[in-house]
């Protein structure tokens, strides 16, 4: 006769995600920008026009990266009264779009467009690319934040190791970034618009 260990879990067959409390939220599309600021979560959730994108959570290499450039972005504010955060924060591109950078700085700490709910400007913001989607990073943000006015945008790519550094080519019509340069292992990635603000490829890849 068959017997069957009790200590080990059971599988419920009736057992599925509790739906309904997805009725409790909006449906996408109709989510209002109160109603997406009042969203609690640990997770990075981002707003376009009425629907909301839930972003996977980041790696420690990820995570690492960003800290990494946090810190010398955060010593650079430090000399020149300018102010850096990390995600989770939000950034407002236009109404009704907001995004959540890995990091936004602002060359000026009393700048009007920081507030406490989410910015509505940066004058630097940095991506690290994500595995689930590259072409988030890679195209769809870079045409939203060149679109936003953002005079600079970094993106970090740990797949081949490279920081690319995109600034407005027009900064009256804020209509495409063209690009800075990209940097590899021993290149210093440097800022166009602010003087000595220079990361170390190397040194940032071999602390992730």
């Amino acid at each position: 006769m068959q017997t069957v260990d009790r200590s080990a879990p059971q599988a419920d067959e009736w057992a599925e995600p509790a739906w309904d409390v997805a009725l409790l939220f909006p449906a996408q599309g109709a989510w209002s920008m109160d109603e997406y600021l009042r969203l609690e979560t640990n997770r990075l959730v981002e707003f376009s026009h009425g629907s909301i994108e839930v972003l996977p959570m980041p790696s420690d290499r990820h995570q690492s990266i960003v800290a990494y450039i946090f810190s010398i972005l955060l010593a650079y504010a430090q000399q020149t009264g300018g102010k850096v955060l990390f995600a989770p924060f939000r950034l407002q591109l236009w109404p009704g779009k907001l995004r959540e950078p890995d990091l936004v700085f602002l060359a000026a700490a009393d700048d009007p467009r920081r507030d406490d709910a989410f910015w509505t400007g940066a004058d630097l913001v940095v991506e690290v690319v994500s595995p689930d989607d590259p072409h988030r990073d890679l195209v769809t943000k870079r045409f939203e934040y060149a679109r936003a006015g953002i005079p600079e945008y970094w993106i970090v790519d740990p797949r081949d190791e490279s920081i690319t550094v995109l600034h407005l080519a027009d900064e009256q019509s804020a209509s495409t970034y063209a690009e800075h340069g990209r940097f590899s292992r021993d290149d210093m990635a440097v800022s166009p618009s602010f003087e000595k603000l220079a990361v170390d490829v190397t040194a940032l890849f071999d602390a992730a």
